[in-house]
């Protein structure tokens, strides 16, 4: 429920809280993001989004899909215990609403829509599936409104566990956008075709000649924050350099999987993972002209609430 305050604090009113969900199901992990939202003085640019709860569960669903082409019932039988507490978490926490999508790996899987309907009947929980253009624009929404009226053009870059998304945008407009069968978990098991690449390579060398200005990347996904807080500090202001992330790709790659996880601390799901998401990042900025990009720590669920905020803010729902 929306709580209403009416304490007033250096001329600015609080007009209403309230909990709203974005529930991302990835090929790598399933998330659940829960946001305060804090209207203020009744102007959308005061607006407050604070990350209440974050819950991540390696599912991994993309290790099926991406292979046999559908999920088995071990996977599927996670998924929906997965379901179920994020459900009951949304019911604790009095979660106005919420939105819970599913991207690559569910948009392969040949049982994908059987499994979303199981899910719905057993635990309530309504999923969509994204197609690639759809999840391509989720992120956007949650930087681009931030960087209008700069001297930079911008490309967002979301790297998952079975496809990356790309969004061209300047002045807080799209310029274009594009979804590559291209994650970590299809590299791992050598499921990423070679034309995907030069796909890849000739989009973003053609985009590039639209600009006579500097084009930043804006990293989001899981790994990219892993490497913003191991190698920046997890400085949000501090942009890492194309020469940086070479350098940070090559000291990846010396490490065994084993020594990843003891001496960099790296969790095993997060360990096997960093290095080919290290290596898309690096070809994108490669191809795209890139020389730094900006880790705001954003990604699908986030971008998922905000939207799912102005829905409903422009339905009267809030």
């Amino acid at each position: 429920m929306a709580c209403f305050s009416h304490v007033c604090s250096h001329k600015t009113q609080i007009i209403q809280n309230v909990k709203l969900a974005g529930i991302d199901i990835g090929s790598n992990a399933v998330r659940l993001l829960i946001m305060e939202i804090t209207e203020r003085d009744s102007n959308p640019d005061k607006t407050v989004f604070t990350k209440d709860v974050l819950v991540r569960a390696p599912l991994r669903l993309g290790e099926q899909v991406f292979v046999k082409g559908y999920l088995m019932d071990d996977k599927i039988n996670l998924l929906e215990k997965t379901m179920q507490a994020f459900a009951n978490l949304m019911e604790v926490f009095e979660v106005k609403g919420y939105r819970a999508c599913a991207t690559s790996a569910m948009r392969d899987a040949t049982n994908g829509n059987d499994i979303i309907e199981r899910i719905r009947e057993h635990t309530g929980v309504q999923i969509e599936i994204l197609n690639g253009n759809e999840e391509s624009l989720i992120v956007f929404g949650s930087y681009a409104n931030n960087q209008q009226h700069t001297k930079e053009a911008f490309l967002n870059i979301d790297v998952g566990g079975g496809s990356t998304e790309l969004v061209l945008f300047h002045d807080g407009k799209i310029i274009a956008n594009r979804s590559f069968n291209i994650g970590t978990i299809r590299l791992l098991y050598e499921q990423v075709e070679h034309t995907q690449w030069v796909e890849m390579k000739a989009w973003l060398e053609e985009k590039r000649k639209m600009f006579d200005i500097p084009i930043v990347g804006v990293g989001s996904g899981g790994n990219i924050n892993k490497v913003r807080s191991m190698y920046l500090n997890n400085s949000a202001d501090k942009p890492l350099s194309i020469n940086k992330l070479q350098k940070i790709y090559d000291e990846l790659s010396s490490y065994s999987l084993e020594e990843r996880m003891k001496e960099l601390g790296l969790k095993p799901d997060r360990a096997d993972v960093i290095v080919p998401a290290t290596r898309i990042y690096l070809n994108v900025m490669t191809w795209g002209g890139l020389k730094k990009m900006v880790i705001p720590q954003i990604g699908v669920a986030d971008g998922l609430v905000r939207q799912l905020y102005k829905t409903m803010k422009a339905k009267g729902q809030l």
